[in-house]
């Protein structure tokens, strides 16, 4: 079978050893974070009738009247890992206004739910110190701790105080294993690349190593080269180089002594699907049109969300956020950015210039897979217009909806967001949304990202859609004026809720980055003093698109002065350089390595966007080292890393599929899919800013602070800028 066609079936998770005996010292084992309410409801939740708050560091929770079972009013805690045979204990103080009894809970969330403990707690206007033990009988990372309220004929108020669920064999954060030490790309090597795979194994000198094919034939062998101790994962590792086998087949394992690799394919082309896969993934999460089971398949198929539709508010006529302006804009279309249903400026201007990029490089390296129309299984896929453009464009045009209207005040200027008042439940399909939407206040980031993305979009539609193109410019051109007469309107570092803050108060890398999109567009020298920044290796993100200004010259040599671009060209190749060092001398082929020590959210677009500007080195120079280097650093996403985890959804055994998303939730409703082949996982991340993370990862190697959890937003989401910067690397591997 090849790595293709197994897909998801057989996706596997990094595991959680359970059944250990019990240490004496189990019980200091704290399961519940924030269980004095010190950080305030942090990790906490409450029914949506049950509204509550943290008042002298106790969370005190308005109980209604009127309910009849007591699940209908609770106050709780999710995402608790249980192991399975082992007892736990539960602490807390408790009061209420009124005499009533209420159930203490403790119990996976998911069904089939069989409690560890259920009791009944009479509660009184004294507060009361009780404890209950119970035994789990099922291993999960999604438990519950909830006090069960409902059912009281008269409102009162409870209150909770030093909640604590001790107990379990592994402590927090430990007891993980992570399958094979052989670490191999899981999907499959280019017929024609290197071929290396990672090897935790704790001796000092070479062990020997043996290829077998599909049938246990072995087809190579040799020894390995000792890498040693790696920094980021803590793992000694060896390197197992197999390059001279190029037969092409299905099914090799990599042995070293007793330890066998997850399959894997050796393809002349193993990434032509993956160039598809990463692409449509925009497709699947298209706002304001129906994803029709004729493209995605019925399990994908889903009403078109936010159209005005009840219960949905729609995205046709969107007000703005009380106290930021007096009207309502039509800002529908666009791509959902994460797992989330939000729409965001500098996300999507940035995701959709990678797209554009794509298109630019096939235009000048001849590739012609990169130009077709049809490439892709999207409603536009045969209107003569290359898809990967299609795509784009139905980014922009969102874009250009965010522009404020001419008549109204900081005209020209863009909105820096839109998203719901409050953040949705787990699942809920964009078209069951019931929360009002807002458009946030315009910033003056966003509105030169969309001066950027219009610039390029204007150039680029020249040849497709010459009034399309126009009106690109136009708001191009417009954003840029609004923005200089409106420099310091920065997005704010909110606690934002129903949507990311996405806050940014150093603009400069954005006129810059704008100023040459606009300047290789129009030629108009205004723009080329404007162009103030460099690559440096920190690279790009949404949040830094200086760099992108030496890509674009270096992308359109011709558009700008020479010693622009020999200084771009430099700088890109030097950047390059440093990247493919980094890779080299890591135990697992990672062109990002943080200064820091700590993998930061979204990690692994930090690997893409770093293979990303390598491959353009190998662009501007044809040496075979930095193809070799963008081939590597896919084996990385691909499993050869130190969670032997292929962050892409689809490819791989033990592929990541429980990404944070709101429609691609099968983990907690077995009637929805898990996410389409080709979604890439945000990746390791140091800071675990979600309860799923917290509770299961604490202490964990940077390069290990991941889990494939739903809940996990912090180190398991998806989002549209990671997906671009996916699409390109693919698409760079993929052309021949």
């Amino acid at each position: 079978m090849s790595a293709r066609s197994r897909l998801l079936a057989a996706c596997l998770p990094v595991v959680l050893l359970v059944g250990f005996a019990t240490p004496a010292h189990a019980e200091t084992y704290e399961r519940v974070l924030n269980g004095t309410f010190a950080a305030g409801k942090t990790s906490w939740w409450s029914s949506g009738n049950t509204p509550s708050a943290v008042e002298s560091e106790r969370l005190c929770a308005d109980v209604p009247a009127g309910t009849v079972n007591p699940w209908e009013s609770m106050i709780g805690q999710n995402d608790i890992p249980f192991e399975a045979g082992q007892p736990y204990t539960l602490r807390f103080t408790a009061s209420a206004t009124k005499p009533v009894t209420v159930r203490a809970v403790v119990a996976p969330a998911d069904p089939p739910s069989t409690s560890t403990l259920n009791k009944l707690v009479p509660l009184t206007a004294e507060p009361k110190a009780f404890e209950f033990t119970g035994t789990s009988t099922k291993a999960t990372t999604r438990g519950q701790v909830a006090i069960q309220a409902g059912g009281a004929k008269e409102a009162y108020t409870l209150c909770l105080d030093d909640v604590s669920l001790t107990g379990g064999a592994v402590r927090p954060g430990g007891g993980w294993t992570y399958g094979s030490p052989v670490r191999v790309n899981q999907f499959g090597y280019a017929a024609s690349g290197d071929k290396r795979a990672s090897v935790v194994n704790a001796a000092t000198t070479p062990v020997g190593w043996r290829l077998r094919d599909a049938a246990g034939a072995v087809v190579a062998s040799g020894d390995t080269t000792v890498k040693g101790d790696d920094a980021m994962s803590g793992d000694h590792v060896h390197i197992a180089d197999f390059s001279r086998l190029r037969t092409v087949g299905t099914g090799y394992t990599l042995a070293v002594g007793a330890d066998v690799s997850e399959p894997f394919d050796i393809a002349k082309s193993p990434y032509d699907a993956l160039r598809r896969d990463s692409l449509e993934y925009f497709y699947h999460n298209r706002s304001g049109i129906p994803i029709d089971a004729k493209y995605v398949g019925d399990a994908y198929a889903r009403p078109a969300g936010h159209v005005g539709v009840a219960p949905n508010k729609g995205d046709t006529s969107v007000p703005c956020l009380p106290g930021t302006c007096d009207y309502s804009l039509d800002v529908s279309g666009g791509w959902y950015d994460a797992g989330d249903h939000g729409k965001y400026v500098v996300n999507g201007a940035l995701a959709a210039w990678q797209l554009m990029d794509t298109y630019e490089r096939s235009l000048r390296t001849l590739d012609f897979e990169g130009l077709r129309d049809g490439l892709l299984a999207i409603p536009e896929q045969a209107n003569h217009v290359p898809d990967v453009l299609d795509e784009a464009r139905w980014e922009v045009e969102f874009l250009l909806k965010m522009q404020v209207p001419a008549d109204k005040p900081l005209a020209g200027m863009a909105h820096h967001k839109i998203h719901d008042l409050a953040w949705t439940a787990h699942p809920m399909m964009p078209g069951n949304d019931p929360q009002p939407r807002y458009l946030h206040a315009p910033s003056t980031a966003a509105t030169l990202n969309l001066a950027a993305a219009g610039a390029q979009c204007a150039r680029i539609w020249a040849l497709w859609d010459r009034a399309f193109s126009q009106k690109c410019l136009t708001a191009a051109e417009t954003a840029w004026q609004a923005a200089n007469a409106h420099p310091d309107l920065y997005a704010p570092d909110e606690d934002s809720v129903g949507g990311g803050a996405y806050d940014d108060t150093d603009v400069s890398d954005e006129f810059s980055w704008a100023a040459a999109e606009l300047y290789a567009t129009t030629g108009k020298r205004t723009y080329l003093g404007r162009i103030t920044t460099k690559l440096t290796p920190a690279g790009f993100s949404w949040k830094d698109t200086g760099a992108l200004a030496d890509l674009t010259i270096a992308r359109l040599p011709e558009r700008f002065p020479i010693d622009r671009v020999v200084l771009a060209r430099k700088r890109i190749v030097s950047v390059a350089d440093g990247y493919v060092r980094d890779l080299g001398k890591q135990g697992y082929p990672n062109p990002s390595l943080p200064t820091d020590g700590a993998y930061a959210w979204g990690s692994t677009s930090a690997t893409t966007n770093a293979a990303m500007v390598i491959g353009m080195a190998y662009d501007l120079s044809f040496r075979p080292g930095y193809r070799a280097a963008v081939l590597e650093s896919m084996d990385y996403l691909l499993g050869r890393n130190g969670l032997n985890q292929s962050f892409i959804s689809g490819y791989g055994e033990r592929a990541s599929h429980n990404q944070h998303h709101r429609a691609w939730a099968h983990q907690i409703n077995p009637a929805l899919p898990s996410p389409p082949p080709g979604s890439l996982a945000g990746g390791p991340n140091s800071g675990l800013q979600d309860p799923v993370a917290q509770q299961n990862l604490p202490g964990c190697a940077p390069a290990k602070c991941y889990i494939d959890d739903i809940g996990s937003w912090s180190t398991n989401e998806v989002a549209i800028n990671w997906n671009s910067s996916l699409a390109w690397v693919a698409a760079f591997v993929d052309a021949r």
